[in-house]
């Protein structure tokens, strides 16, 4: 453990300025306040605080983030408080202590709840300032560097797992790829500890066989360069097990077919002798087509820049080369960290894209799963290039589509999408995108987001946002069939309702808005009796529970306008189209199931709310059942698909439910105008020589 002393000294060997006596302060501080507590490893809990400040001072940090990491945890676990430090440490240090202490587990919580709500309060805290995450992760660090003396083994899962999938990819985001690294070794070790000694016991003994390998590579480049009149620092090293481990499950491979296990690091004095040392390596030794990648010209977006290449040592030997300059090279291993360095006069405010791509999902997020999915995918995935027309960049993860691309530009020309061009060619809009592409997406001003992007699209901003504008709309609509229900409701109070009464009545509910009052209706979540009541208190006075049914005018309500799956349901057990009969079970929370009048289902409803339903006039389009079957010999099959193209339908799924010599029975989901659409299409198939039977099913 760093003694006072030695911590105050670091800071002042970058940073003779540094306000010495506020240092000590902190220091003592923290050592009086945990006083006896200890850690699981037996050592004073004021240890672990000081190894943290001590992480800060190796990137060489300011004095306010190292006062931060030495208080981190006083307010957590000691009886200090924000305004306590405030007093003593002033207000930009008790900010970042906040913003630290806030991340602290909440017990209550189930287990993805707790942690989804660490992750909303860690993202909100780091877009004010970047430095609470820089402290935050070197927390993390030093708790995996002492996981093993935690002795509850599924306490130690937990915390490397969520190091393993929200801390190491962050870790990555902000570049910080030293901590990103040995992060992601520590919970491998506890996560898969059988892949972790095979493979650390394979790499020793290469290590104790190849006769210092690694070495004479790296002496070979760096004569070869030399040569070409390049003054560079060559070193190379073995890849980390969890990287091998992660190719071999990625590429299903064993550990003999992992060629490039060793990795060299080329530093150059500027950016053109990278580009000179490239050509010199391309020349002296053969290049692996497509695995060099220009990282200085199109940097990540965490401010990596490098230049990657793999190339055929000796006969069979494939190693990989990065290329950079030494200032890159300080940014690539503490990235973010390396621009708060005391000396650095213009520092990042926190508010890089990616953060406030992450800030936009904490707020479209509906609840914890899809907070944890969201965040998952838009930090810890492999990186694609594209384009816009224009040659603005824009990074995604590997698979992403063309409205994954869309939400990335804006959120607002992601919710304006109606088609693509990918490369001058009109493309799907679920079409998978390539490095280096040029996209161009295609708007329309009444355009909105389908749901049925959330099968191939796999940004976690997409998907939030496509899942926010869907369930507005869905508001929007079971509102709308509670504004109608409303509308019967009034007609029953016995006096004349105006806008005073309905403000009234929303202030008894509760309520804000007139719209919550229609939604609470048409979702159920309130019963007719009591928006009478809440109208004309008194309203129902007399009235017997089983009269309910009293409250309904006997008028259909109609559902022309409204968008099947969202307004409300087309029950899959009869499948309703527009001429049909129908009735609606209004269920609480979910909205209303329409169903065929004589559904045989509908006898489980009976306690459900009823309602009389109506298509509207025009409504058009819906999706029919049908149950043919079919003689089992050759050409029936094309012969009933040939009935439906003459009759201009679309099918919609087709399967085989029985298969009984000479017949065989299929069920076929047809999209269909209205009744008397599918009417026609069934006298056309039980006209059919190839049918012997057909009917709704």
């Amino acid at each position: 453990m760093l003694r006072q002393y030695e911590l105050v000294e670091r800071v002042l060997e970058y940073d003779p300025d540094a306000d010495e006596a506020m240092l000590n302060r902190a220091y003592v501080y923290t050592v009086q306040k945990h006083g006896t507590q200890t850690r699981a490893s037996g050592d004073p809990y004021f240890s672990h605080p000081v190894e943290v400040a001590g992480l800060m001072t190796d990137l060489k940090l300011d004095q306010e983030t190292i006062a931060t990491a030495l208080l981190h945890d006083t307010v957590e676990d000691t009886l200090a408080t924000i305004d306590d430090i405030e007093k003593n440490f002033g207000g930009e240090v008790a900010r970042l202590v906040d913003g630290v202490t806030k991340l602290s587990k909440i017990e209550q919580m189930p287990e993805n709840e707790r942690a989804a709500e660490n992750l909303r309060k860690f993202l909100l805290a780091m877009s004010e300032d970047i430095r609470v995450l820089l402290v935050k992760l070197g927390d993390r660090l030093h708790n995996m560097r002492t996981l093993n003396f935690i002795k509850k083994p599924e306490k130690r899962q937990r915390i490397a797992r969520e190091t393993m999938d929200i801390y190491a990819p962050l870790a990555e985001r902000v570049g910080m790829y030293e901590y990103m690294r040995e992060m992601q070794l520590l919970a491998f070790e506890q996560l898969e500890p059988e892949a972790y000694a095979t493979i650390t016991n394979r790499l020793q003994q290469i290590r104790e066989q190849d006769g210092g390998q690694v070495d004479a590579i790296a002496l070979d480049m760096k004569h070869a360069l030399a040569e070409s009149g390049l003054t560079v620092e060559v070193s190379g090293r073995e890849k980390h097990p969890y990287s091998i481990w992660r190719k071999m499950a990625e590429r299903h491979v064993s550990f003999e077919q992992v060629t490039d296990i060793m990795a060299f690091r080329v530093i150059c004095d500027d950016v053109a002798d990278c580009y000179r040392a490239m050509g010199v390596l391309h020349t002296t030794w053969q290049f692996l087509p497509g695995k060099f990648k220009d990282y200085i010209s199109t940097p990540k977006t965490n401010g990596y820049r490098s230049l990657h290449t793999s190339l055929i040592y000796g006969k069979s030997m494939r190693v990989e080369v990065q290329i950079r300059t030494r200032d890159m090279h300080r940014t690539n291993e503490f990235g973010l960290a390396a621009h708060w360095a005391y000396k650095q006069s213009e520092r990042p405010d926190g508010q890089v894209g990616w953060l406030r791509d992450l800030i936009e999902i904490v707020d479209a997020s509906h609840d914890a799963e899809e907070l944890l999915e969201h965040t998952r995918m838009a930090i810890y995935q492999d990186r694609i290039f594209a384009f816009t027309p224009k040659g603005a960049l824009h990074q995604l993860p590997k698979g992403s589509t063309a409205v994954d691309f869309a939400f990335a530009v804006h959120t607002e020309l992601g919710t304006q999408t109606v088609g693509a061009k990918i490369n001058g060619r009109h493309m799907p809009l679920r079409t998978q995108l390539n490095n280096g592409d040029v996209v161009e997406i295609l708007k329309g001003k009444n355009a909105e987001p389908q749901m049925s992007w959330l099968g191939f699209v796999i940004t976690g901003k997409a998907r939030a946002a496509i899942r926010r504008a869907v369930r507005l709309k869905e508001r929007g609509e079971v509102a709308e069939i509670g504004q109608k229900l409303y509308d019967e409701i009034v007609t029953r109070v016995p006096a004349k309702i105006g806008k005073k009464a309905l403000r009234e009545a929303l202030k008894r509910l509760e309520m804000e808005e007139p719209e919550d009052l229609f939604y609470a209706i048409g979702a159920a979540k309130i019963t007719d009796r009591a928006v009478m009541e809440a109208l004309m208190p008194g309203s129902t006075e007399g009235m017997a529970d089983e009269d309910d049914e009293w409250l309904r005018s006997g008028k259909s309500l109609s559902i022309r306008g409204l968008t099947p799956g969202v307004g409300y349901d087309l029950a899959e057990c009869c499948h309703p189209v527009p001429g049909d009969r129908i009735v609606g079970l209004r269920k609480q929370d979910k909205g209303v199931e329409v169903h065929a009048i004589d559904c045989h289902q509908l006898a489980t409803g009976i306690d459900n709310d009823w309602l009389d339903l109506s298509w509207g006039k025009r409504s058009r389009g819906a999706v029919g059942r049908l149950r043919v079957t079919l003689y089992d010999r050759p050409g029936t099959l094309a012969e009933m698909a040939g009935i439906f193209a003459q009759n201009v339908v679309n099918v919609k799924s087709l399967e085989q439910t029985q298969l009984d010599h000479p017949f065989t029975t299929y069920e076929v989901d047809l999209e269909v105008q209205d009744l008397a659409h599918l009417t026609r299409i069934l006298s056309a198939l039980r006209a059919s020589d190839a049918v012997a039977q057909a009917e709704r099913a």
